[in-house]
Parts: C-alpha cells; sequence; structure tokens
C-alpha cells in the first residue's frame, strides 16, 4: 500500500476535474495514503511545486470547475525536466502517481511507465470523448448539454429573421460533441472531422429545405471539421490558421461565408470555444469523476501500475495505458447514422 500517492491534471481544463481530486483523497484519506496534489500538470512535478491535500483542501469541489491543482501541456519526456522529476519523486517520496488527462496527458503517462519504470495510474478526462478504451470520460457530458442548450436558442432567432446558423464547437479529431449535442438541438446538418463534407451538398440541402418553406437551418459544426478533397475551398494559409496543431478553431466562419455567397441564405456563425469548457460540471460528470478517482486509489492500493481506470458499460474497470497511447475514439457510425435520419 503506498505511503505517499502524487496526484496531478494535464492538458486542458475539464469539468469533473475537481470532482476526481476530491473523491481521490477522501478514498485515500480513508485508507491512511497521503496524497500529494501536483500543480500545474508535469511542470509541478518538474519544479517541485507540490502540496498536501487534506479532506479539508477539498470539502466541497465536487460541484466546481477548473481544477485547484492547476493544468499545462508541459511534455516531460526529454532529459532535463527527466532527472529533476527524478529528482523532486524521491525528495517527496513518491510512491506511486495518478495522472488525470487527455490523449496527450495519458499517452506520455505510458512512456514514463514503460520507458522509465514510473509506477503511474491514468483517469481520462476530455470533454472530446475520444480516449480509447472507456466508453465515456468525465467533461463531455457537460460540454454536450452546454452546446445543446446554445443550439436551443440559436433556432429562435434563426428561425426570426430566416437565417442559417452556424454552431462551431469543439471537437479535436472527433465530432463526438457535434453530434450529440446535434441531434438533442435538432440540428439540420452536422460536420464531423470524420466524414469530410462537401459544400455542394451542404448548400443543395439548404435550398432545399428553403423551397420547402422553410428558410432557416442549423448546422453544428466541428472545429476539426474538413472539406472533401475533391472540393477544398480554403487556400493554404488558411488551412494552416486553422488547423494549427496548438489550437484549433475558424472553420465555422469560412463554412458560413461560402453558405452565403453560393446560396444567397442570409447565415450567421456563433463559435462556442472555451464556455464549453467552463462552469461547473453535470450531475453525470460529478459521479463519473467521483467513481473514476475512487476506482484509481483502490487500483493504486493493488499496484496495479500501467493501467487506466475506465468505464465499460455501467462498471469502473481497467485497462492497459498502452492500450489507450496515441489513438483517438472516432464517433460511432451508429450514433452518426442515426443523426443523418434527420438531416434537412
Amino acid at each position: 500500500m503506498e505511503n505517499y500517492l502524487g496526484l496531478l491534471t494535464g492538458g486542458g481544463d475539464c469539468p469533473g476535474l475537481n470532482a476526481v481530486i476530491r473523491a481521490v483523497v477522501r478514498r485515500a484519506v480513508a485508507n491512511d495514503i497521503r496524497v500529494l496534489g501536483i500543480h500545474s500538470g508535469w511542470q509541478g512535478l518538474i519544479d517541485g511545486d507540490i502540496e498536501p491535500l487534506t479532506r479539508h483542501s477539498v470539502a466541497g469541489l465536487q460541484y466546481k470547475g477548473g481544477t485547484i491543482l492547476g493544468t499545462s501541456r508541459c511534455n516531460p519526456l526529454n532529459d532535463a525536466a527527466l532527472q529533476k522529476i527524478r529528482a523532486n519523486w524521491e525528495k517527496y517520496g513518491l510512491d506511486g502517481l495518478i495522472v488525470v488527462g487527455g490523449n496527450g496527458t495519458l499517452s506520455c503517462s505510458m512512456r514514463m511507465w514503460r520507458d522509465h519504470g514510473y509506477p503511474i495510474i491514468g483517469v481520462p478526462k476530455t470533454i472530446d470523448n475520444d480516449i480509447v478504451g472507456t466508453d465515456t470520460s468525465f467533461g463531455f457530458d457537460t460540454a454536450v448539454s452546454v452546446a445543446t442548450e446554445a443550439v436551443d436558442r440559436l433556432h429562435t432567432t434563426a428561425e426570426a429573421h430566416h437565417r442559417v446558423m452556424v454552431v462551431e464547437v469543439m471537437g479535436r479529431h472527433s465530432g463526438w460533441i457535434a453530434t450529440c449535442a446535434g441531434i438533442a438541438g435538432g440540428a439540420d446538418l452536422i460536420l464531423v472531422p470524420e466524414k469530410p463534407f462537401r459544400l455542394s451538398e451542404v448548400c443543395g440541402l439548404l435550398l432545399k429545405r428553403k423551397e420547402m418553406g422553410r428558410p432557416f437551418s442549423i448546422v453544428v459544426v466541428a472545429e476539426d471539421a474538413r472539406a472533401h478533397p475533391d472540393e477544398e475551398f480554403l487556400t493554404e494559409e488558411q488551412r494552416q490558421r486553422i488547423y494549427r496543431a496548438e489550437s484549433l478553431g475558424g472553420i465555422g466562419q469560412h463554412v458560413a461565408r461560402q453558405i452565403e455567397e453560393r446560396t444567397g441564405l442570409s447565415t450567421r456563425v456563433t463559435v462556442l470555444g472555451y464556455i464549453q469548457r467552463g462552469g461547473s460540471p453535470s450531475a453525470y460528470d460529478r459521479v463519473l469523476a467521483t467513481r473514476l478517482g475512487v476506482h484509481a486509489v483502490e487500483m493504486a492500493m493493488r499496484r496495479e501500475y500501467g493501467l487506466m481506470a475506465a468505464l465499460r458499460g455501467t462498471a469502473i474497470t481497467s485497462v492497459s495505458l498502452e492500450e489507450v497511447a496515441d489513438k483517438h475514439r472516432p464517433v460511432d457510425e451508429d450514433i452518426f447514422r442515426t443523426a443523418e435520419v434527420f438531416f434537412g
């Protein structure tokens, strides 16, 4: 059993992170395990920015957004960083480390365990819901709820002004948010990274709706959605600006402009951006985050390292970090096929 268990949150912030922190500390303290909170992701382990976490310091965290530990996208896989991490690991007497993160953080964690021998347990978090090995990740339900509410609200102004409303939502590599929010909000068209789109088909569908007496439409676009190579409408400079690795965003503006130019339909765009990440987590995300945090500590107690806590069906289980690393889970084909029934 670990005496000192480290805990860090890495990558983008996500509703439910504080619920995980609270759950880890409460489960650990119940078994006389001391939890050391590491600030700013891997950077805190490099800098030694570490503090003890207690029942008092995590009280009431489950409904708060963000993460009290802070986060970063720091990559520790270089010689200088690894040397400092080793020194701080020994200084603080860590016996194990729980890493809460998305694709990049978990891939890094797998290498820290496999290549450098650190006893690490992963906990999946991302609003994009694209982590392999788990049926869903906390933060996704909250993000979909926020996006759905936005689509609901835009319906009324689109109908009132006979406009096309393009709604850009987050979704790097996968269109889970766009698909689910689009279905829930009654979008007329959904564009996702998994399925390159043709603007001729998009515009044709919108014009058909107008002919049918529906001169308004909602188009939900994932930020990583891309045009089919047969109908590429962006310049190379525009593609580099929209699909830059460090920060996606901007495809919605170009789609809206093309729709208006090609159809003559009045078109507006709304970019939801970071509001999908922020704020209080939904009840579902609080419960899922809590269950994952408790399970991660129990994995540490059993010395089950190199694994990630995961949701399979209704059960919390464990999967290998090697199964998770460097992969992305696309939108389920059946779910998107359901969405297509309502296009137009």
